[in-house]
């Protein structure tokens, strides 16, 4: 294939990478589901809650496992059996509701639907810092904004539709729609030619450890630095998974305090738009800091995002404004989203692209573990969990503190 069609291909690649993320992503507006499945069926918070962090606990892990069989089998393969399985579990979760089986809504939305999400997940991720080593923090957020933006879709879009057809013709519907587009985008992945490198493009010292250089995953977990990166990913996932799962309702809570005479429908929607409008910024903030990763560096942006979020994590039990608070809502999810995206260049810059696919993946067990505690603390420390959640992001801020690049040394 010549230089100007393999320049065509990566781009190529990366619109069906967000295009996929976008459908990923809608995962991020349980939160609008959540009060409809617990009014129609009279399930519990906690109970109700399970289903969302199952979803994320799964894709964590089989990101990871994941991102060992992009390594092997390659990015298409892998990438279409997620977009079935993401797919096929959320048609199951309204099949659930049409039940009410709740038991149903964990192996649907949680097992499969979160299996499915977290093989789609990794595998642009790990193709695309491949493709583009000249530009690995752009373009990784890139990737990374569209499931950022995927709950914007679903939360100005779904609640209206439960409204009007219910939850169960809602996830039908949605079900379908994520079989097509992303098994659509997943036949769009492939791997570049071995030591290929973009027309003109030779990597600095300071661009981090080059593809000879490269750890593979073994080795690279041996070193205190991966489990740093793990640890930090943890940390920021834990503070802002807790969030957007309950952001629903802690806007409808702030709205009440002004609007005491507002509807039940018209306060779920307009938590639904605060919902929508915050994960815009999930999105745009995983663009802009992977964007700044660029320029300033992986570490620093690390540290501004930790420490400016544990200062309005203190801040946001005392919001009592919509606008404030919807300000607030805003960079938080921009933080979130872009830890998201620095951490896999901040891995790769660490740890060399040649076995990407297996030292992020499994990185991103720190989002499966992030998908139980987070969500766990604040359904069940409402009183004190954003207190807790400032105190996570403090450790995170001295974690990027501390933090230096591994050495290379020449492989055994």
């Amino acid at each position: 294939m010549s230089e100007k069609n393999l320049e065509s291909s990566r781009w190529w690649i990366a619109i069906a990478a967000i295009v996929m993320q976008l459908s990923l992503g809608t995962v991020y507006a349980w939160s609008v589901f959540k009060k409809p499945l617990m009014t129609t069926h009279g399930w519990g918070e906690t109970e109700t809650q399970v289903t969302f962090m199952i979803c994320i606990f799964v894709i964590g892990l089989s990101a990871a496992f994941g991102g060992t069989l992009v390594d092997k089998k390659g990015p298409k393969f892998v990438a279409t059996i997620g977009g079935i399985l993401f797919g096929v579990g959320t048609l199951l979760a309204g099949l659930a509701d049409q039940i009410g089986s709740i038991w149903l809504l964990y192996l649907g939305f949680g097992l499969i639907a979160g299996l499915g999400n977290g093989f789609g997940y990794v595998t642009p991720i790990a193709t695309l810092i491949r493709w583009f080593p000249d530009k690995r923090g752009l373009v990784t957020g890139l990737a990374v904004m569209g499931f950022g933006l995927g709950a914007f879709f679903m939360g100005k879009i779904a609640p209206a539709m439960v409204i009007s057809m219910g939850v169960a013709n809602t996830f039908y519907i949605w079900g379908l729609i994520f079989l097509v587009l992303v098994t659509g985008a997943a036949q769009a992945y492939k791997n570049p030619p071995q030591g290929w490198l973009p027309a003109g493009f030779k990597p600095a010292a300071s661009s981090g450890v080059t593809a000879a250089d490269s750890f593979t995953f073994e080795r690279a977990a041996k070193t205190p630095q991966w489990w740093m990166l793990w640890l930090m990913l943890f940390l920021n996932i834990t503070a802002g998974l807790g969030l957007i799962s309950q952001l629903s309702p802690l806007a409808q809570d702030v709205i009440k305090k002004t609007l005491a005479d507002i509807s039940a429908a018209e306060l779920a929607l307009a938590g639904g738009t605060i919902l929508a409008i915050a994960s815009i910024f999930n999105g745009l903030g995983r663009l802009l800091w992977a964007w700044i990763s660029d320029a300033i560096g992986r570490k620093n942006v690390f540290i501004i995002m930790f420490i400016t979020q544990a200062v309005l994590y203190i801040l946001l039990p005392q919001i009592g404004d919509k606008l404030i608070f919807t300000i607030i809502a805003c960079y938080l999810l921009a933080c979130y989203g872009g830890g998201f995206a620095t951490m896999p260049a901040f891995a790769a810059d660490s740890f060399g692209p040649a076995y990407i696919g297996k030292v992020y993946g499994m990185m991103l067990t720190a989002w499966g573990l992030a998908g139980v505690v987070g969500p766990l603390v604040f359904a069940q420390l409402k009183g004190i969990a954003l207190y807790v959640a400032a105190g996570l992001l403090i450790v995170g801020f001295l974690l990027a503190v501390a933090y230096k690049k591994p050495a290379v040394v020449a492989k055994a």
